[in-house]
C-alpha cells in the first residue's frame, strides 16, 4: 500500500540547482544523501527525491540529466533505510531507473500526462503512484489559472487520471492523489482547495497528499497589505498552519521541507484527537 502508515510526513530532497525553495543546497550527492538521512531522523515516513525543478517558469530537464542527479542518491538512501523512497519525476525512463535503484513510489506531477509510458512502467513494477493535478507544463502553468469551481475541476481531473492508472494495471491500493497546490492556481484557488479539502478527500477515494510547504501563496497571505510576499525562508509559520489543517481535514500525508516541525505538530494533533475521543490517559502522554 502506498501509504500504509497514516498520517505521515514526506520529506523533500531536491537534487537540483534551481528549486524555488532550496535549489543548489543539496545538488551534490553526498549532501543530498546526508540531508535525506537527517529528514528520516526528524520523523519523515517517506523521502521524496527529485532532480527537476517544477517551480512556476522552470524549464524542463533531460531525463539523462535528471537520472544523473537522483539515481546515486536513491541508491544510497535505499541501502541505508527501510523507509520508502519516492522519486519525483514526470519521465518514465527516470521512474524505471529509480525503481531499479530502490524507489518504491513514483511521484508524478503530471499524473501521467507528460510521458505516455509512465503508467505502464509503474504498473509493471507494482510500486506506488502519486499523481497530481497540474495544467500545462511548469514553464507555462501559471498562464492558465481559470476555474469555474476549482475543487470540482481538480477533483474531476484526479478521478480521470486515477481511472487511467487503474486501467493501465496499477493496483488501487497503490494509488494516491495530490491536488497540486501552487500548480496552475492563484492564491485564492489554493486557499479554496485547502478550505474544502474534505470534499476532495471524500470524492477521490484514495490517500490524499497535500504539498503546501513554503509556497508563494503563503508568502502572499502572510505579507501585510500592499507588501511584497514574504521570502521563502519566512513562510514556515504558514506552512505549519496548513500542515495541521490538512491532516485534520482528512489528508493522509503532507509533503514538506521542514520535517521536524511537521512531525511534531502531527504528533500533538494525534494526541489531541485521542483526547477528544476519550481514549487518552496521562501515562500514554508520558510514554
Amino acid at each position: 500500500m502506498i501509504f500504509a502508515r497514516r498520517p505521515l510526513v514526506i520529506g523533500v530532497v531536491n537534487v537540483t540547482p534551481d528549486s524555488f525553495s532550496d535549489g543548489g543546497r543539496f545538488h551534490d550527492v553526498s549532501a543530498a544523501v546526508a540531508h535525506g538521512l537527517s529528514l528520516l531522523a526528524e520523523g519523515a515516513g517517506v523521502i521524496d527525491v527529485g532532480g527537476e525543478s517544477t517551480r512556476p517558469g522552470a524549464q524542463p530537464v533531460e531525463p539523462a540529466t535528471e537520472q544523473r542527479r537522483v539515481i546515486p542518491v536513491i541508491e544510497a538512501l535505499a541501502a541505508r533505510t527501510v523507509v520508502p523512497i519516492s522519486v519525483d519525476t514526470r519521465n518514465a525512463s527516470t521512474a524505471g531507473a529509480a525503481i531499479a535503484a530502490g524507489a518504491t513510489i513514483v511521484n508524478d506531477v503530471s499524473a501521467g500526462c507528460h510521458d505516455p509510458e509512465m503508467l505502464g512502467v509503474v504498473a509493471d513494477a507494482g510500486v506506488g503512484y502519486l499523481l497530481m493535478h497540474m495544467r500545462g507544463e511548469p514553464a507555462t502553468m501559471q498562464d492558465d489559472v481559470r476555474y469555474d469551481d476549482v475543487v470540482a475541476e481538480v477533483t474531476e481531473f484526479l478521478l480521470e487520471r486515477l481511472a487511467a492508472a487503474r486501467a493501465a494495471g496499477i493496483a488501487p491500493e497503490q494509488l494516491g492523489a495530490d491536488p497540486g497546490l501552487g500548480f496552475a492556481k492563484t492564491t485564492g484557488h489554493n486557499l479554496t482547495l485547502l478550505g474544502r479539502l474534505p470534499e476532495l478527500v471524500a470524492a477521490v477515494g484514495v490517500p490524499v497528499v497535500v504539498g503546501s510547504s513554503r509556497k508563494s501563496f503563503l508568502g502572499r497571505v502572510l505579507a501585510g497589505p500592499g507588501d511584497d510576499p514574504l521570502p521563502v525562508d519566512r513562510r514556515q509559520d504558514g506552512t505549519l498552519a496548513t500542515v495541521v489543517w490538512a491532516l485534520d481535514q482528512g489528508a493522509s500525508a503532507v509533503r514538506v521541507h521542514d520535517v521536524r516541525s511537521a512531525a511534531r505538530a502531527m504528533q500533538v494533533l494525534e494526541i489531541m484527537r485521542r483526547a477528544y475521543d476519550g481514549g487518552l490517559t496521562d501515562p500514554e502522554v508520558a510514554a
